[in-house]
């Protein structure tokens, strides 16, 4: 008789990795959402409890108060009589520093003011005595306790960073889902694949335990926070020891063949940074470098919790059927494929800017829209095209979370500014793409659209899709009115989840016919139930946040590298000219952002490249919308391309296979359309943005906006 499983609908592993990375977003909403709830537990207490008449506020009946020590009844003749009866000190220390006698009148003014001040000490004492009722009591206990929580929270939320890091790194080795430029295939690509894991992580060990027990502990001061530390010491030793077990025994679906130039492009980049990286500072003996600068994650970690969190809403959004019911909308106009194209990624931008990062949105939407391109009678080369860049043209818009990262950095820069700029230059690149879609595409005979009956199934398509908005409507609404919480950059990583919670709960709720969804969808993900739902979703933001986390971190140590290189140390402070200067530094971004990721390289641009383009005239504003741009092109160009990746993950192996077979007669453009038309398009924007960026701040610098240039 064969046991029941211990965890049953699920994989030991799975239940192992999803539960913890649940507690802990489920935790990190807790933290974000308590502060929200506590502000409005204060204005609650002071309109409940707080006495304007007798100047009494709330939060001074938060404690008991304490009885004031002086004399509110005090004889002012009886004290100016004993002061002057008062013998003197006599010695000479003293005399030095007693300065002149005070004259009786000033001596019984004193004691008068210092009466009346007493007085007023017993009259606000006795006053907030007063209001301190049973019901307030009961109510600061509540508040205050509340309180403590959160401020517990807030406090740990390095710690909390910390598990979730461990607990999705770990998932993400196991299941080998960190990013590479090819997922490893046959035999060798496992060994070279264990080869470059073992000797990343070793070095990452060795670095975090000589920083703990010969920098931190040899430096005698108390250490902050030594269960961060420790836990990357052990979070490294395990991932060396899964790393190792990898190597030994290769999975059992690898397959003989392959080759070793073939096997190095599935080694994971982060294992090439942390090995570049480790390499850099032993050659400075700078043994504890790599950690040093993996700590900064933990310096910023609200910012990196948020990123968790708008993964774990971007694959949540994966679960429901908006997008496809979204495109329902647009089909009975029988848009060509370039238009359709157009529309999709303007209205992506949005759910691009909401979950903080392009790589977010192409892993939860890419594989639709190539599909939508490609129903549309698009090229799969195109929809490639479209899907890479579906995640790019959001990024300037509010509330991108790279944008706050940016102002938290730079005092020069506000995210309203940036925020302002960036839509001009979303309506400008995604121009941009139209253009150039248009101009380059094949020509085709389009079937006539009768308006009035397009006009009518697209309004009877937009029934199935109301509701979400509604729903989503209803969650923004209720954080308004009840927490006084607006939608904005700092409140969407908390709102966005519990938005689409809300979602999955009415798309599941509601399911689609089995027949419709397997047609849709052939793995039948989305006949899944809220629980079922919730859990896979959670089980793909794992995975996510560890390899993005795990990149993010070892980019934030590459950037080290090149900062204590002394490579910016010769770019000249003062260039002379403003046209060459932010020619080589567009440049220097594109390189950045072709081998970093974002979050890393801002880090890095703000305390290397900045400095040089405040010093030579470029306005911030400016300066930072060129930086987003070319960190845009270098997320789509060789050899890294993270976008690009990410809808190779999306998409599949066999559909990339299918992409080039498609084309192989074709000219040049064609059959590398996937990589040609979204540099083309960046290229362009950029320039724009780099060159009539300048003419405009040249011309209306002072005005609204566009304050004038630092230095």
């Amino acid at each position: 008789m064969k046991s029941k499983p211990v965890f049953p609908g699920r994989g030991r592993p799975e239940w192992l990795s999803s539960l913890p990375v649940f507690a802990l977003l489920f935790l990190a909403l807790v933290i974000g959402t308590g502060e929200m709830l506590h502000g409005q537990l204060l204005r609650m207490g002071e309109r409940m409890f707080g006495d304007p008449a007798s100047n009494v506020q709330y939060f001074m009946l938060r404690a008991d108060p304490v009885r004031p020590e002086c004399d509110p009844h005090q004889d002012i003749d009886a004290a100016m009589a004993a002061h002057a009866a008062a013998p003197a000190a006599g010695d000479l220390f003293s005399e030095l520093f007693a300065g002149e006698p005070q004259s009786p009148a000033a001596l019984k003014a004193s004691l008068e003011s210092a009466k009346a001040l007493c007085v007023r000490k017993f009259k606000a004492y006795d006053s907030i005595t007063a209001h301190l009722t049973p019901e307030l009591r009961a109510y600061r206990t509540l508040e205050t306790g509340f309180f403590g929580l959160f401020r517990f929270g807030s406090e740990n939320r390095p710690l909390v960073l910390m598990l979730l890091f461990a607990v999705a790194a770990t998932s993400a080795t196991l299941r080998v889902h960190h990013i590479s430029l090819r997922p490893p295939r046959y035999r060798i690509d496992f060994v070279i694949h264990g080869l470059f894991m073992v000797a990343a992580n070793a070095l990452l060990l060795f670095s975090s335990w000589f920083y703990y027990n010969k920098v931190l502990l040899g430096s005698g001061l108390e250490i902050e926070q030594p269960a961060l530390n420790l836990l990357t010491i052990v979070l490294f030793g395990v991932l060396t020891v899964i790393s190792l077990m990898r190597l030994i025994r290769s999975p059992a679906t690898a397959e003989q063949g392959g080759s070793l130039g073939l096997a190095l492009l599935s080694v994971p980049l982060y294992a090439y940074m942390a090995i570049a990286a480790s390499v850099f500072f032993l050659g400075q003996r700078h043994f504890a470098g790599l950690a040093i600068y993996l700590g900064q994650l933990f310096e910023f970690s609200g910012i990196f919790l948020n990123l968790a969190l708008y993964i774990w809403a971007g694959m949540l959004f994966k679960q429901t059927r908006v997008v496809r019911l979204f495109l329902d909308i647009l089909r009975p106009w029988k848009f060509s494929p370039e238009t359709l194209t157009w529309i999709v990624l303007v209205a992506a931008a949005v759910p691009t800017a909401y979950t903080g990062a392009s790589g977010i949105f192409v892993i939860a939407a890419g594989a639709i829209i190539y599909k939508e391109v490609l129903l549309a009678g698009g090229r799969r080369q195109y929809a490639l095209a479209a899907a890479a860049m579906s995640g790019s043209l959001g990024v300037v818009l509010r509330p991108c979370l790279l944008i706050v990262l940016i102002a938290a950095l730079n005092k020069q820069v506000t995210s309203n500014e940036l925020y302002g700029w960036g839509i001009g230059v979303f309506l400008m690149t995604s121009t941009i793409f139209l253009l150039v879609s248009l101009c380059l595409r094949e020509r085709k005979v389009r079937e006539p659209v009768d308006f009035a009956s397009a006009l009518r199934e697209s309004a009877s398509a937009f029934g199935p899709l109301s509701p979400y908005i509604v729903i989503a409507m209803l969650v923004i609404y209720g954080y308004q009115s009840l927490l006084g919480a607006s939608l904005d950059e700092f409140t969407a990583p908390v709102i966005l989840p519990i938005v689409m919670l809300g979602i999955v709960l009415f798309d599941k709720i509601r399911r689609e016919p089995k027949a419709l969804a397997v047609l849709n969808n052939p793995a039948a993900e989305r006949r899944l139930s809220m629980r079922q739902a919730v859990r896979f979703a959670t089980h793909e933001t794992t995975g996510h946040i560890g390899a993005l986390l795990m990149l993010m971190a070892l980019s934030v140590s590459v950037g080290g590298c090149i900062e204590r290189s002394g490579i910016m140390d010769s770019v000249p402070q003062h260039m002379g000219n403003i046209w060459l200067t932010l020619t080589l530094l567009m440049g220097m971004l594109i390189a950045i952002g072709m081998i970093m990721d974002p979050f890393g390289a801002v880090i890095l641009v703000s305390a290397t490249i900045a400095p040089v383009a405040y010093h030579n005239g470029i306005h911030p504003v400016h300066f930072w919308m060129i930086v987003l741009t070319a960190f845009e092109l270098g997320y789509l160009s060789p050899p890294v391309a993270l976008n690009q990746l990410l809808t190779r993950m999306v998409v599949g192996e066999q559909e990339m296979a299918s992409a080039d077979a498609e084309v192989r007669h074709k000219s040049f453009y064609y059959r590398y359309e996937r990589w040609v038309l979204p540099l083309m398009v960046m290229l362009v924007g950029l320039m724009i943005v780099v060159y009539g960026g300048q003419v405009l701040v040249e011309r209306y610098a002072g005005a609204p906006g566009l304050q004038a240039v630092p230095g």
